[in-house]
């Protein structure tokens, strides 16, 4: 478990339930799929396959654990340039590219422009495999710190204007008798204060409030 990170608190061995999980699989050689949605099924993981960007776009679903296997090249698509669309339209869904006409330049700007992996047909089964796991694993972990920073902020959302102003003081190295000096108050207050603001933010030692206050930029 990740103690230093109020945003990762899960331990990143963890093991993943494929059943939950759902591998997207973007290739117009219909043959290609189904060997690979063969594949995958055989080791308990849901798949859904299409023929093209468009079949994927229209059934995609955004609640659950996922990744997409797209083909580099097909009719009249761009896979790199699916990929800079996904990207600029906020879609952070991990993309391992499938090519059979791959090279090295290809495969530096898909890397650049974050996907997990890039596999030259024909690939090893297990070559897949590690891929795949490794491309949930980063969207389970990427919807858990996403959903860690929704409740974070909620939490200081609920504080005084006063407690956020101690909060962020504190979390930047002041004592509390320098925060007392800044702000005009006494220092019994500014410890109040920054309990009540502990409290309010689940934070059960100092140093962790501090971790949240970066976590929310306020360091």
């Amino acid at each position: 478990m990740n103690r230093t990170d109020p945003l990762d608190p899960h331990d990143p061995n963890e093991p993943l339930d494929h059943a939950e999980a759902l591998v997207y699989i973007v290739d117009d050689e219909a043959p290609l799929r189904e060997a690979i949605s063969s594949l995958l099924r055989s080791v308990g993981m849901r798949i859904a396959g299409f023929g093209s960007v468009a079949g994927f776009l229209a059934e995609a679903r955004a609640d659950v654990t996922s990744c997409l296997l797209l083909d580099v090249r097909m009719p009249g698509v761009s896979g790199l340039d699916f990929q800079a669309d996904l990207r600029r339209d906020g879609v952070a869904l991990p993309i391992i590219f499938m090519t059979g006409h791959g090279d090295i330049p290809m495969s530096v700007r898909a890397m650049k422009a974050g996907a997990i992996d890039f596999l030259a047909k024909p690939f090893r089964d297990q070559e897949l495999l590690d891929a795949i796991d490794a491309a949930l694993r980063a969207d389970r972990a990427r919807r858990r710190r996403d959903g860690a920073l929704r409740g974070l902020t909620a939490r200081y959302d609920s504080l005084t204007p006063r407690e956020r102003e101690i909060m962020a003081l504190a979390a930047r190295g002041l004592m509390n008798k320098q925060i007392a000096g800044e702000v005009g108050t006494s220092e019994i207050t500014v410890k109040i204060h920054r309990g009540n603001a502990m409290r309010k933010m689940q934070a059960k030692t100092f140093a962790d409030l501090v971790r949240m206050a970066e976590a929310l930029g306020l360091a």
